[in-house]
C-alpha cells in the first residue's frame, strides 16, 4: 500500500469521536500495540482475521488488476465480515425509524457498496503490511471487541478495534475503531448528518452512489 492510499485509509475513520468503553478494551491504552500470546480461539477474533486475510491477499495482487476487480475480489469477504444493516441503523441514527423499509434497503445496499470501494480503492498495493489480531477478545454488552494493529516496515504500527455483534450468520463488525476510539459509525454520522437533514433519505442514497462511483473510477 502506497503511503498516498495509507493516509487515505485512515481518513476514512479519522475525524475524532470517542467511543466509552474502547480504551479499557485495548488494555486500559489508546492506540497500545496489541500482541498475540495464544492462538485464536473466539469466533469473532477469527471473522477480523478471515477479513485481513482476503484484503492482503487482494493487497498482494492488486498491481494484477484495476479497482474494480479488487472490488469484485473482496466484495464476498466484506460481506461476510460486516453487518451492514447494523451498521447502517446506527449511522443514520435516530432517523432511521421513520425511514421506509425501501429508503432503508437502498441506504444499506448504498453504505456496502460505498466501504467495498473504500477498500478496494484505499489498499491498493503490497508493502510487507502484517496485520495482527489479539486473541484477547473483550465483551461489550453483548458485543466483542477485537483489537488488532497494522504493521509495515519503517512505519508505526496502526490500531484497529472491530465490535462485532451476533447475528444469524455468526459474529459480524458492526462498527471500526481506528487507533481504539475513532468510531467509523460515528464519524460517518456527522458526515451525513447535513445532507439527510437537507434532501432525507434520497439525497444521501445519491451521495454515497456518487461517493462508490469516484471511487470506482480509479486514481
Amino acid at each position: 500500500m502506497t503511503k498516498t492510499s495509507l493516509k487515505a485509509c485512515l481518513m476514512v475513520f479519522a475525524l475524532a469521536v470517542a467511543a466509552p468503553g474502547l480504551a479499557s478494551a485495548q488494555g486500559g491504552t489508546a492506540g497500545a500495540a496489541p500482541a498475540p500470546v495464544a492462538p485464536l480461539t473466539d469466533p469473532a477474533a477469527k471473522q477480523i482475521r478471515a477479513f485481513y486475510d482476503a484484503l492482503l491477499d487482494s493487497m498482494k495482487h492488486a498491481k494484477e488488476v484495476d479497482v474494480k476487480g479488487r472490488y469484485k475480489k473482496l466484495q464476498p469477504a466484506v460481506d461476510a465480515s460486516f453487518d451492514f444493516a447494523t451498521m447502517t441503523e446506527r449511522t443514520i441514527g435516530p432517523g432511521w425509524a421513520g425511514m421506509s423499509q425501501a429508503d432503508r434497503d437502498a441506504l444499506t445496499d448504498a453504505f456496502r457498496r460505498m466501504t467495498i470501494a473504500d477498500y478496494a480503492h484505499n489498499f491498493d498495493g503490497y508493502s510487507g503490511e502484517v496485520f495482527v489480531v489479539d486473541p484477547n477478545v473483550q465483551d461489550r454488552a453483548g458485543d466483542k471487541i477485537v483489537s488488532t494493529q497494522m504493521t509495515a516496515p519503517d512505519r508505526p504500527p496502526i490500531p484497529f478495534a472491530y465490535r462485532l455483534n451476533k447475528t444469524a450468520a455468526g459474529w459480524k463488525i458492526a462498527d471500526v475503531f481506528l487507533n481504539g476510539y475513532v468510531s467509523e459509525v460515528a464519524t460517518r454520522r456527522a458526515d451525513f448528518a447535513s445532507t439527510l437533514a437537507s434532501g432525507g433519505a434520497a439525497a444521501l442514497i445519491a451521495k454515497l452512489n456518487a461517493l462508490t462511483d469516484k471511487l470506482l473510477a480509479g486514481p
